[in-house]
């Protein structure tokens, strides 16, 4: 579980990130999922964008995968948010 200090910390990291999947009307699928798998153990920290088109809010998208991918959620503003999961063997960001 992250601190609030260290959500901090990865919301600042999280505001320079580019988006890195978009998640549309077929809602959270399973290529959702692997691609979201992929992304995030490579640079651990992901920002997904939910379109209008989808029939998820962000929020629901972001317990959805978040819970699918075993990870943390960090943030969910508007149609967007950020999932943090720690790479155990070879750790991106350093959290304290």
């Amino acid at each position: 579980m992250l601190t609030s200090k260290q959500r901090a910390s990865l919301r600042a990291l999280a505001n320079s990130l580019d988006t890195v999947m978009q998640i549309g009307k077929g809602g959270v699928t399973e290529s959702v999922v692997l691609q979201a798998r992929q992304a995030i153990s490579n640079k651990e920290l992901i920002k997904v964008r939910v379109l209008e088109s989808a029939l998820l809010t962000a929020r629901e998208a972001c317990d959805i995968l978040s819970q699918a991918i075993e990870a943390q959620p960090v943030q969910c503003i508007g149609s967007r948010f950020v999932l943090y999961k720690r790479n155990e063997e070879n750790p991106v960001i350093a959290l304290e």
